[in-house]
Parts: structure tokens; sequence; C-alpha cells
């Protein structure tokens, strides 16, 4: 995992026991996880309106809070970057055809 993910992944676990007003994260933990789904696909709609318009510092910006509100989620489903990042070197040298088959769909 890389030193940002990592680091990141450790202060959302810090702010899953702090309180609701003393952080962003921590407010959002409180309100629960539809809050926290409802902000990733906040974030997802406007990481496609920036691809879409091409402003490369645009679309860089999104998808920054795009990961980090997936971030979050993971988090609030006691899951963390790692765990993506394993799925994702799972699937390497794999063809996408053989892996969207063998999942039956």
């Amino acid at each position: 995992m890389s030193e940002v993910l990592s680091r990141l992944a450790q202060v959302l676990e810090e702010r899953k026991n702090a309180s609701a007003d003393s952080s962003y994260v921590a407010g959002l933990y409180h309100k629960g996880l539809d809050s926290i789904l409802k902000k990733v696909a906040e974030e997802a709609g406007e990481t496609l309106i920036a691809a879409k318009n091409g402003e490369k510092s645009q679309i860089v910006y999104e998808t920054a809070d795009l990961w980090f509100h997936t971030l979050v989620m993971l988090a609030a489903c006691d899951l963390g970057p790692n765990e993506v990042l394993e799925e994702l070197d799972r699937r390497f040298g794999l063809s996408g055809i053989d892996e969207k088959n063998a999942r039956g769909k």
C-alpha cells in the first residue's frame, strides 16, 4: 500500500472514535453509512462531469475527493485500501474477459 494511502487509512480509523464535531470525517461516521454513500455518489458524479469537461486539474481534484470518500466508505465497512489493492493485484495479468466470465456476468 502506498504511504499516502496508509497514512490516510490510519487517520480515518482514528476518526471513527472522535466526536462528531471534532472533524469532517468523524461527522460523516456519526451520520452513518447512508450519508457516506450519498457523498461517494455525489463525488462520483462530480468526477464524471470534470472528465467530460476535460480540465485535467479539475479531474485530478474531483478524483481525489472521490477516492477520499471511497476510503471513508471502506473504513466505515471495516475495510481499507489494502484489501482493494490486493484484489487489484489478484486481477493483474488476468484477462478482463476471463475475470468477468469467472464471476458469471
